[in-house]
């Protein structure tokens, strides 16, 4: 049997029950995709069934509200994901009257849909022979043709896509691609790979070559750059501040005030800028976190601190809460209401 022979084969036997599988709904199998950018199956399952539960069609996600569709969102981060899943279904159900797209050319054209998410829905949905490439697939090619084409250098994707592509089989074609991905996660794993049950173990080139964990290949990178945050939470009443953000990645979310720098500032220089933003005393002022909690975007590496200051004047140019629950917020900010929600008996979730 050949390579994709194979590797279906072993899926009719060991595919993983998981819930979208049971459908062929691209709907279902869209919102599964996107959820699953940058996020583990364990954490992507809760999220799909909660999110089919409160949008369980395109229509229902068409006629929401962004904030809506936020909040049903918060935990998994990445909130672009969220806000052009949304753009798109009003796009399929308004303009596409309710026609969703079966064609990789045409899906490819939605905001927020590339080559992976085209190739998954056009393939599971419709038969399309277009196959997935992600880092699962890149590193199973990698060692079994023991290609040393760095993945993360965007001219190595043409060669990986066309071997790809080369794989997939005429029929079963959302089969396959589901299996490369089951296959290479559970079997050819980034590390401690089971390569003494594998399947492949007396074709695989890096196998026979005792090279597997030298494959896949990748340039090194810049380290991260590190940023400050200096979040402050006023209290007025039983009331804390927070404002929405206009800009930036996490557009539309909400977060107490914060102040950003790119070195850790002193108590000092942070009563400074307290006092110039919003012309308050923070004499009071009160640090919350003594360890930085701590929040890594593919870019940027956040260090933060929370501090209150408790009976302060009140501010404009924002809202006055004692509930967040209406508030869709960063991940961040979910993170410091783990941890420290207890202690703040101002702060409600």
């Amino acid at each position: 049997m050949n390579f994709s022979d194979l590797i279906l084969e072993w899926y009719d036997k060991n595919k993983r029950d998981l819930p979208w599988r049971k459908s062929k709904d691209p709907y279902k199998i869209w919102i599964s995709e996107i959820i699953l950018q940058q996020t583990k199956i364990s954490q992507g399952t809760k999220y799909y069934l909660n999110f089919l539960k409160k949008f369980p069609n395109l229509k229902s996600l068409a006629n929401s509200s962004e904030n809506e569709v936020l909040l049903s969102w918060q935990g998994l981060g990445y909130y672009s994901r969220a806000r052009n899943l949304h753009k798109s279904a009003k796009k399929i159900y308004f303009e596409l009257e309710n026609n969703f797209p079966k064609k990789y050319e045409s899906l490819i054209k939605l905001k927020g849909i590339g080559d992976y998410t085209a190739s998954a829905i056009s393939s599971i949905c419709f038969n399309e022979k277009n196959a997935v490439l992600d880092g699962n697939v890149f590193r199973i090619l990698a060692r079994y043709f023991l290609i040393d084409k760095p993945i993360n250098v965007s001219s190595s994707k043409k060669y990986f896509r066309q071997i790809a592509q080369d794989l997939i089989p005429n029929k079963r074609c959302g089969d396959y691609n589901q299996a490369i991905m089951d296959y290479s996660s559970m079997i050819c794993k980034p590390v401690n790979p089971k390569c003494d049950i594998c399947i492949f173990s007396e074709s695989c080139k890096a196998n026979l070559s005792s090279m597997t964990m030298d494959f896949p290949k990748k340039l090194s990178k810049n380290k991260n750059r590190f940023i400050y945050f200096d979040y402050v939470i006023f209290t007025h009443g039983s009331k804390n501040l927070i404002q929405k953000i206009n800009r930036g990645l996490w557009v539309n979310l909400y977060q107490f005030p914060v102040f950003q720098s790119d070195s850790n500032i002193s108590l000092m220089d942070l009563k400074k800028m307290i006092y110039e933003k919003f012309k308050i005393s923070s004499a009071n002022i009160e640090l919350i976190n003594k360890n930085f909690i701590k929040h890594k975007l593919s870019h940027l590496q956040i260090q933060s601190r929370f501090w209150k200051i408790s009976d302060a004047p009140k501010i404009k140019g924002g809202l006055y809460v004692n509930n967040f629950e209406k508030y869709p917020m960063s991940r961040l900010m979910h993170k410091f209401f783990e941890k420290y929600n207890s202690k703040l008996s101002l702060i409600s979730v």
